[in-house]
């Protein structure tokens, strides 16, 4: 047995048995591996961003880490936007990181680089490993550190030598992973004390955002009459019909604001203090209103939900307050494509059990108010704001779901980051229909240039915030790609492609033509 069987044994035992990859000469120890241990399934991405973002969408949807395979220093940048924002997400994930030969590094060739470095700024464990006896015991500490908590990215570099040469000794140990915490009843008393007093907002993000930590936020807004808000972009938020619906926290700063105005105490729960995406001149970064008093419930380290509970008995809240069970759906739209009626078509027949992905971004405007009377649904959204996120991340979550159908609500400009994640969804068979929103701009961009104060009312910068001059075809990108593709230009026709896509197994495509305010 060579190091690379026994870092995969060590995978399987620990119930990493998914691997995202796109594995250079470094790593075909790791490749040939493959057929020893069966037990992991490699999948094939074309590029390292995609592996990424489909280990963090895995992460999200399983609760348990995917492991990427990367190829050196450059294989770790071209990973580093998706990983970013699963560092964001605080997510467990292993990054497999092959080197060259222990002994080859001195000549310096030329992919030789200082991946440390590029791990460092992940700000989660780093090991080398340094012989093969070493491997499986060094995978178990990392799959134990990527659990945290919180979850964080776990690199771990594998030598080509220490992969290819022989193992004298294979313990493949358990990862060991921590108990998270209660939080402590002295702090559960001191908010519910602040909440009683005081007019209070709850703010809502991690784990406090499923249905456990939802249900007791209900019961303590029924009680108290707090505000409940969640984070901007949560990691995994649980919706539908019959879940407590907090607001979001609105990215626009001035909103945002406006949102925490008269706020007396602002409770984190799950959270950190919110402050403005971007500055912006005359807009105060920091969104706390002035005399507010921030406590955090709880954190990231310890049992967000448990806190919530414990908060809701502590102010005598009732077990079971009501919750709307639906709302009527928005019937199905027809007439002009706009964000209107693409929210309507999504809320209309969005299906029981679904993951979303949501990296609308301006196009996705509505989608919230026309899905929450939905069936039971789990919405994933961009964490760290690097885009290239939703394709890649929609093949991971629907390689963890289990069979169900997967909603991909991609933006033309987001997507051209990371196309190439359709071919794994082709080649793989996924579940996955994407509706990308095609305007031909970086609307977001047209929209910010007011806010920070840019004048350019000059062609050559209207021409960097415009993706016409070619047009992007993207239904050819798909059928290149292998996903079956259409284009639409009405919400009828969306609502009939919607429904055909989610009726029919494997990937589909539709590139959504809407109607542009920037243009």
């Amino acid at each position: 047995m060579n190091g690379a069987v026994s870092l995969l044994g060590a995978l399987a035992r620990n119930d990493v048995t998914t691997c995202f990859m796109n594995p250079g000469t470094s790593e075909m120890h790791f490749v040939a591996a493959l057929d020893d241990v069966h037990e992991v399934r490699g999948i094939l991405c074309l590029f390292e961003g995609v592996a990424s973002g489909a280990a963090d969408g895995f992460a999200r949807v399983t609760d348990r880490p995917a492991a990427t395979l990367l190829h050196l220093g450059p294989g770790l940048g071209n990973a580093f936007a998706n990983l970013h924002n699963a560092r964001r997400a605080h997510v467990p994930i292993l990054n497999i990181v092959g080197d060259h030969a222990t002994y080859h590094a001195r000549y310096d060739a030329p992919l030789t680089s200082d991946i440390e470095a590029v791990a460092s700024a992940l700000d989660g464990w780093y090991r080398s490993s340094a012989r093969p006896d070493d491997v499986a015991s060094d995978a178990a500490d990392a799959i134990a550190a990527s659990y945290g908590p919180p979850g964080c990215v776990a690199t771990l570099v594998l030598p080509a030598d220490v992969s290819w040469s022989e193992v004298t000794h294979n313990g493949a140990p358990l990862a060991r992973r921590a108990i998270v915490g209660d939080v402590p009843g002295h702090v559960v008393d001191a908010v519910a004390t602040a909440v009683r007093n005081r007019a209070a907002v709850l703010l809502l993000g991690g784990t406090a955002l499923r249905a456990r930590g939802l249900a007791a936020a209900a019961r303590i807004s029924a009680k108290t009459g707090c505000k409940v808000l969640h984070e901007t972009f949560p990691t995994v938020l649980d919706r539908g019909a019959g879940v407590f619906a907090p607001e979001r926290l609105n990215y626009l700063a001035e909103f945002a604001a406006a949102q925490l105005d008269g706020a007396g105490v602002l409770v984190l729960c799950g959270a950190v203090e919110p402050a403005s995406f971007f500055a912006y001149p005359s807009i105060p970064s920091r969104l706390v209103p002035d005399g507010c008093e921030v406590l955090e419930l709880a954190g990231l380290t310890v049992d967000v939900p448990g806190a919530l509970e414990a908060l809701a008995d502590a102010l005598g809240a009732p077990d079971h307050p009501a919750v709307p069970e639906a709302l009527e759906r928005p019937g199905r739209p027809t007439g002009a494509l706009d964000t209107r009626s693409l929210a309507a078509a999504i809320g209309s027949l969005l299906p029981e059990g679904c993951v979303v992905v949501d990296e609308s971004n301006t196009s996705g405007v509505g989608l919230l108010g026309a899905t929450v009377s939905a069936p039971r649904h789990e919405w994933l959204t961009n964490t760290g704001g690097a885009i290239g996120f939703g394709l890649p991340a929609a093949v991971g979550a629907a390689v963890g779901a289990g069979g169900r159908r997967v909603v991909c609500i991609e933006s033309d400009g987001s997507m051209s980051y990371t196309p190439q994640a359709l071919w794994t969804m082709a080649r793989e068979g996924l579940d996955v229909t994407v509706v990308c929103c095609s305007n031909d701009s970086y609307a977001i961009l047209n929209y910010e240039l007011s806010r920070v104060g840019a004048t350019a009312s000059g062609e050559r910068a209207k021409a960097m915030l415009d993706l016409t001059g070619p047009t992007l075809d993207l239904a050819a990108t798909s059928r290149s790609y292998g996903v079956p593709a259409e284009t639409v230009t009405t919400a009828d026709e969306l609502v009939v492609a919607f429904e055909k896509s989610l009726a029919t197994p494997g990937p589909s495509f539709i590139n959504a033509r809407l109607a542009s305010i920037f243009r």
